[in-house]
C-alpha cells in the first residue's frame, strides 16, 4: 500500500528512541548498530494498554557517508518495505535536490519475539541492560508494529543528523564538501575512486554503471566507461 508523506509524518512522530548509541557514527568507515524494536502488537488497543511488547532485533550496517540528494536516497535503503515512501517523504520535505550528508543503510533483521511485559517496561529493561553492559553501537526504539521499518527509517534519519557534526569536519577537513556542476563534491570523489577499482580489479563494472546511473551521470561518463573495456 503506497503511503504519502503525512502518513509517514505520523508514524515517524509516534516513534522514539529511548537509547541512541553512545558513539557517532564513522565518517571514513563502515558502522555496525544493534537495534532493538520494541512495539506493542498490531491487534493492542493502545501501545499504554499493551499487556506485551513485541520485539525486533537485527543489526544495521551504516557505508561512510555521502553528501546526497533526496532523489539519489530513492536507490540507498536495502531491505525496508516502506524505503521508497520515505525518500519520498524527505523529498517533500528538503525539496528533491537539496544536499544533505547521509549514509547508505543495510538493514539485517536477525530475531522477534514477544514479551509478557507492557512496551515500555520492556524497553526500559533493554537500555538499562546495554548501559550495564557499555553497549556504545546498541540503541533501543520505541516504534508502531504495522510499519516498524519506518521507525527505524526514523531512527536512522535522527542518528545521522546526530552524526553530522563530526562528518561535517571530518570531510571539510579533505577537501569534500560543496557542489561540482549539481553534484556533490564527495560523490565525484568516490566515483572516481570507483573507476580506479575497477581497472584495479577490485570492482565489478556494474557496481560503477549502478552509480553513475543512480546520480543520471551515465551520459557524461559513457565513453569513459566504455574505453576500460576496448584496451
Amino acid at each position: 500500500m503506497d503511503m504519502s508523506p503525512s502518513d509517514i509524518h505520523a508514524i515517524a512522530e509516534q516513534t522514539e528512541i529511548v537509547r541512541p548509541p553512545r558513539q557517532p557514527l564513522a565518517t571514513f568507515g563502515v558502522t555496525k548498530v544493534t537495534y532493538h524494536l520494541v512495539t506493542a502488537p498490531a491487534l493492542a488497543e493502545s501501545d499504554d494498554a499493551a499487556a506485551e511488547a513485541v520485539i525486533r532485533t537485527g543489526i544495521l550496517t551504516a557505508d561512510r557517508p555521502q553528501i546526497v540528494t533526496p532523489d539519489y536516497l530513492l536507490n540507498l535503503f536495502q531491505g525496508f518495505e516502506h524505503g521508497e515512501e520515505f525518500a519520498r517523504y524527505l523529498r517533500t520535505a528538503y525539496g528533491p535536490s537539496a544536499p544533505g550528508l547521509l549514509y547508505s543503510y543495510k538493514n539485517e533483521p536477525q530475531d522477534t519475539q514477544i514479551i509478557s511485559d507492557p512496551p515500555a517496561v520492556v524497553a526500559r529493561r533493554i537500555a538499562d541492560e546495554l548501559d550495564r553492559e557499555e553497549r556504545v553501537h546498541s540503541a533501543v526504539i520505541r516504534g508502531v508494529d504495522h510499519y516498524w521499518d519506518i521507525s527505524l527509517m526514523k531512527f536512522i534519519h535522527d542518528l545521522t543528523v546526530g552524526s553530522l557534526g563530526q562528518t561535517i569536519g571530518d570531510l571539510g577537513r579533505r577537501g569534500l564538501l560543496g557542489m561540482d556542476e549539481g553534484i556533490p563534491r564527495s560523490a565525484r570523489a568516490q566515483i572516481e575512486s570507483m573507476f580506479a577499482a575497477v581497472v584495479a580489479g577490485r570492482l565489478e563494472p556494474v557496481a560503477l554503471k549502478q552509480e553513475l546511473d543512480r546520480w543520471g551521470l551515465w551520459s557524461e561518463y559513457e565513453d569513459r566507461f566504455l574505453s576500460m573495456f576496448r584496451r
